[in-house]
This record gives C-alpha cells, sequence and structure tokens, in this order.
C-alpha cells in the first residue's frame, strides 16, 4: 500500500514542529515523492545527519509503504 503524501507531511511535522515541508508526487503513483524540509533541528548536522532525521520522522516507511523519496534539506535563514 502506498503512502499518502499528506500522512509524510505530517509524520515530519510531528518530528520537527518547526519545520517547513513541501512534498512533490513525482510520478503521480503515491510511491514516488521529493520532499523539501527546512527546519532548525538541522542546524549544526551533516547533510546526512538532516536525512536521518527525516527518515526517523517517517517511522520505518521507507522501503516498505514508501518506495522512493527524494529528499532536500536545509536550516531556515536566521533573518
Amino acid at each position: 500500500m502506498a503512502m499518502d503524501a499528506t500522512e509524510i507531511e505530517r509524520l515530519i511535522r510531528e518530528a520537527m514542529p518547526d519545520a517547513e515541508v513541501r512534498i512533490e508526487d513525482l510520478r503521480g503513483d503515491g510511491d514516488h515523492y521529493a520532499a523539501y524540509v527546512s527546519s532548525g533541528d538541522f542546524k549544526g548536522k551533516t547533510r546526512v545527519q538532516q536525512h536521518q532525521l527525516v527518515y526517523q520522522a517517517l517511522q520505518g516507511a521507507m522501503g516498505g509503504q514508501l518506495h522512493a523519496l527524494a529528499l532536500q534539506t536545509s536550516v531556515p535563514d536566521d533573518n
């Protein structure tokens, strides 16, 4: 069973309440998504550590309900 974009966003926001999240369904099949996540939780972390935080937020859905996720992470501007 595929995972809905709103569920992906909900899980990420639940784990990182300050996150700005944008999800795109890349193929329209509910199986291949792109996620753009900006969070203060990423400050001081490597890109790999940032991605690990997002994968942890998805509670094991990667590789099961969620087949593919192109992930871009960033730290919000302090302006």
